[in-house]
């Protein structure tokens, strides 16, 4: 639920719409061999949950806030399938990879994202040191 429709506090907007068509389903659950209290859980989506053409939002809804959940000692996706029509929507990036290694000057290693912590509060100073370390 917390990667679909759900929340686990009850809001006064759960009755305005019929959840039905976007939860998310968990339509079968495996243990893990030989791994006591670890199983593989397989959750299907409705297309209906995600904008056309956006990675971004597709992954957001899937793997946000749900490795975040505190209840949860460790969690990993290892499968990800994307219906053919869906992934056609999907318009590519605008230029290569070599366009955003030229811009960044950086070359034999992996590019990486991430999100600065604290998100709030740094002066643009200690913001701008926090994203040059990354670098």
């Amino acid at each position: 639920a917390e990667s679909s429709t759900g929340t686990w506090t009850t809001v006064w907007t759960d009755g305005l719409t019929s959840l039905d068509r976007y939860k998310g389903r968990c339509y079968q659950i495996e243990p893990v061999a030989g791994e006591e209290n670890q199983y593989i859980a397989y959750v299907a989506y409705s297309l209906d949950l995600f904008e056309e053409g956006s990675v971004t939002n597709m992954f957001t809804s899937i793997v946000g806030n749900v490795f975040g959940f505190k209840a949860l000692r460790a969690l990993r996706l290892e499968d990800l399938r994307i219906p053919p029509a869906y992934t056609k929507t999907f318009q590519g990036p605008p230029h290569g990879i070599q366009v955003e290694r030229d811009k960044l000057n950086k070359y034999g290693r992996p590019l990486l994202g991430c999100t600065i912590k604290p998100k709030l509060g740094l002066s643009a100073k200690n913001y701008g040191r926090a994203v040059y370390e990354c670098l």
